[in-house]
């Protein structure tokens, strides 16, 4: 599930800033081409209609692989940013199907206990993707870059990815269990409009579910800004109020400093709502949630040159964006989610909160460039006051200590 989603949120970014594309560019399209993620709840209930999950899981894990292999081709022509994010957006339209289908098996095999003891574990592995990518990655094309230039190098990488997502589908191909729901008839193409506006209706008449829609997309809303940006503030040079790091520097700091912080965070989370509840627990995730952006701001500020210290502001990061992300996907799973449609709602709310990501990422890149790294991080802490504001006064619809029922 991570792999496509951080590619092409944090590694394209390098990559295509390794390449000589403008920030403001990259920000914009890198962020655009991640709709699909916000308009999956469109098509989610077909999901339910046709075939399985498992036919969907396999499918959009090969094709993300093949369309990665062909970025790896596409980027060595002349116009190679526009064909390559033509290709991208694709892959983000099968990344996004992928989700739906994974959530979807996640949350119907598991009781609400269950979700609450392993939501922790589904974080760390579906983030495992990102220490991976802007990790291994990342460090991999800074070392092929010294050995065959850049655009060999992240040919190199997208391949690899590629081959990477088509091994997993053969896997999942013969691994994964047949879907025990699979759908007994076809329905017609206005039957199936209709169950996608009575699913769309059912999920607006949720309680409170105005708020829920505020409180999901405010709680990432700063993290949408910074997402596009700390890659792009680590490689800038010193002159330019960067921290002037290599890939290879960068690759090292997320794969090493970031990797062990950010599955205990998740690990720690996951047992810490089992604990506590997750009503009592939620601020205080949130506010972990939202260091990293005091530890970007002070970096920005002093611009250290002790790998140490970077490397001590990416162990803030993962380790808050660890611990305190899944008390938002766990919010969205028992909170917004139950009902006849579940898997179609937590792919409405989840697809909400990606907007919220999505529009400030759009707009960071031009508003770093108009105030500069170190003000663009002042502006970000500022952004943090209404996630925590919406946070501490966020209902509960259903308690922590009974099963989730909707009728």
């Amino acid at each position: 599930m991570g792999m496509p989603f951080v590619v092409l949120n944090m590694v394209c970014a390098l990559m295509y800033k390794g390449m000589g594309v403008s920030d403001t560019q990259i920000a914009f399209w890198t962020s655009l081409i991640m709709l699909p993620w916000t308009l999956k709840p469109l098509w989610s209930p077909f999901l339910e209609i046709y075939k399985t999950k498992k036919f969907f899981v396999v499918l959009t894990q090969v094709l993300s692989g093949v369309m990665f292999a062909l970025v790896a081709m596409a980027l060595h022509l002349p116009d190679f940013f526009v064909i390559t994010i033509a290709l991208l957006a694709v892959v983000a339209i099968s990344g996004a199907t992928h989700d739906i289908a994974a959530d979807g098996t996640y949350m119907s095999v598991l009781s609400k206990d269950e979700q609450a003891r392993w939501i922790g574990w589904q974080g760390a592995f579906y983030n495992i993707a990102k220490i991976a990518a802007t990790g291994g990655l990342v460090y991999l094309a800074g070392v092929l870059k010294d050995m065959v230039g850049v655009t060999k190098s992240w040919m190199i990488v997208m391949l690899a990815i590629g081959i990477l997502m088509i091994i997993l589908g053969v896997y999942h191909y013969s691994m994964l269990p047949q879907d025990r729901q699979a759908v007994s008839k076809k329905r017609g193409l206005a039957e199936t409009w209709h169950e996608l506006w009575r699913v769309l209706t059912e999920f607006f008449k949720k309680k409170h579910i105005v708020y829920y829609i505020f409180f999901i997309i405010l709680y990432r809303f700063a993290e949408g800004f910074v997402m596009k940006i700390v890659p792009l503030f680590l490689k800038a040079p010193r002159a330019e109020q960067g921290l002037g790091l290599t890939e290879q520097q960068i690759g090292l700091c997320y794969g090493t400093f970031g990797a062990a912080a950010f599955v205990l965070g998740s690990i720690l989370a996951g047992y810490y709502i089992a604990h506590r509840g997750l009503q009592k627990s939620l601020f205080s995730l949130a506010v972990v949630f939202n260091l990293p952006f005091v530890a970007y701001t002070l970096l920005a500020i002093y611009q250290p040159e002790s790998l140490w210290l970077i490397g001590s502001g990416i162990v803030i990061e993962y380790f808050g964006y660890g611990f305190g992300f899944v008390g938002l996907t766990l919010f969205m799973m028992q909170q917004i989610a139950p009902g006849e449609h579940q898997m179609s709602h937590y792919a409405f709310a989840s697809g909400i909160m990606n907007l919220g990501v999505m529009l400030p990422g759009m707009m960071s890149g031009a508003i770093s460039d108009w105030l500069g790294y170190k003000m663009f991080f002042v502006f970000v802490l500022f952004c943090t006051i209404p996630a925590l504001l919406i946070t501490w006064f966020v209902p509960f619809t259903y308690s922590d200590n009974k099963n989730i029922t909707e009728k």
